[in-house]
């Protein structure tokens, strides 16, 4: 089995028997993209700057996300590109606009916690919302696991 197989294989496990999977399937991206916009309003050290004024600790574990997206699978890596580009921009919109970056991101990141707790509520525990927590980048490809295994694209 690669590893792709045992990360996916993992979440999968874990994620056969959920209260409501649309609530679920909403929170996973809220989730990361709260996270990701809480990373984006770190300080940054002045030499990001001046590499790019985009450069900051959310777009580093974006960049990070992907490289290792390319190491497990690059056709999921190519899948989740959009996702990640799309995290970026909203992040990029949200600084440039007037509400507060860091206010909105906590708002996302409580509200997909809630989703997640809500998804596994029959089981009881917040056991299964901290793994998907740790678990977080695998989520989103898990979920296009799911499709590309519909739609017959190898992985």
């Amino acid at each position: 089995m690669s590893e792709t197989d045992s990360w996916l294989q993992l979440y999968e496990d874990t994620h056969q028997d959920l209260s409501y999977p649309v609530i679920y399937w909403a929170a996973v991206p809220m989730v990361v993209l709260g996270t990701v916009g809480i990373l984006w309003t770190l300080p940054i050290p002045d030499q990001f700057f001046e590499i790019s004024p985009l450069l900051n600790w959310g777009t580093v574990f974006l960049m990070a996300t992907a490289v290792y997206y390319f190491i497990i699978s690059v056709s999921l890596a190519i899948g989740m590109l959009p996702f990640l580009l799309g995290i970026a921009g909203i992040q990029n919109w949200l600084t440039n606009s007037d509400y507060s970056p860091l206010r909105v991101s906590i708002g996302l990141l409580v509200a997909g916690i809630i989703g997640l707790w809500l998804g596994h509520r029959n089981q009881g525990s917040l056991r299964p919302v901290i793994r998907d927590l740790q678990l977080m980048m695998i989520g989103p490809a898990w979920i296009l696991s799911v499709l590309y295994r519909r739609i017959g694209i190898p992985y």
